[in-house]
């Protein structure tokens, strides 16, 4: 794959850099990310993902974008309030990026769908909301071999990691560190708890910057770190992640 004068014009500060250059704008170019969720975190993820000339974009989210979205979830506008919300990041990111082509799926992941949408991408990002999602990503792409770049927010501070179990010892997995969901009633949801805004784009960007690195072989990886931010603190810090070697979903008990 050759890059068009365009190509060289729009991606001229990646190929500067010597730890991208022209094979590692090609290589983004080729590469296929999906993006479970179009909100707080996807936003940003996804804008950054575009202009960074992510080839294909997948998103999935069943939702439509509402007027109190819009105070965080950055990829829509206030005319598209009613509209999908996977349409309405592909209008923005078509915007953003008329060359990345975006794969849309208006419906929520479950046990029918996830598994054969999952194995036509390179990554899976997950920017859902919700426990059920979360897990079923885990285990799905641990069977799948497909690196997870996962993060998670609360009202003041977000959660970010990378996981790829299937590489095996001292490559844990969600289920590792929180083995079983919570009680639903145990951890409220943005619409109870509120957020601040921008910790959707602190994280949702971090979340970009992983992906691309994962993409492009780059510096170290959060695989088997968990990154947690505190905002309210100004700090970062992070804990390891052991493997658990009775997880269910990468342990000894998981099986072949």
């Amino acid at each position: 794959m050759e890059l068009t004068e365009e190509q060289f014009q729009r991606y001229a500060r990646h190929l500067i850099l010597d730890e991208v250059g022209e094979e590692g704008q090609v290589r983004l170019l080729s590469s296929r990310v999906l993006v479970v969720g179009a909100g707080g975190l996807g936003s940003p993820l996804l804008l950054y993902l575009a202009a960074a000339g992510v080839g294909t974009l997948g998103i999935t989210d069943p939702d439509r974008v509402d007027l109190t979205n819009l105070q965080r979830q950055i990829v829509h506008a206030t005319d598209r309030v009613g509209t999908l919300k996977v349409d309405s990041a592909r209008e923005t990111l078509a915007a953003v990026n008329p060359g990345v082509r975006v794969e849309t799926l208006p419906s929520r992941l479950g046990v029918d769908n996830a598994a054969a949408l999952i194995k036509d991408y390179d990554i899976v990002a997950d920017g859902s909301d919700n426990f059920e999602t979360r897990y079923l990503l885990t285990d799905l792409c641990c069977r799948l071999q497909k690196p997870l770049v996962a993060a998670a927010l609360s009202p003041f501070e977000g959660q970010l990691s990378i996981f790829k179990p299937y590489l095996g010892p001292g490559h844990p997995c969600y289920r590792c560190l929180f083995r079983d969901p919570p009680p639903p009633d145990l951890v409220p949801r943005c619409e109870t708890a509120g957020i601040l805004g921008a910790i959707a784009g602190v994280l949702g960007t971090l979340q970009a910057v992983e992906v691309l690195k994962e993409l492009l072989q780059l510096g170290e990886s959060l695989d088997g770190t968990l990154l947690i931010y505190d905002a309210l603190r100004a700090r970062f810090h992070s804990i390891r992640i052991n493997k658990d070697p009775e997880c269910p979903t990468c342990g000894n008990a998981a099986g072949p």
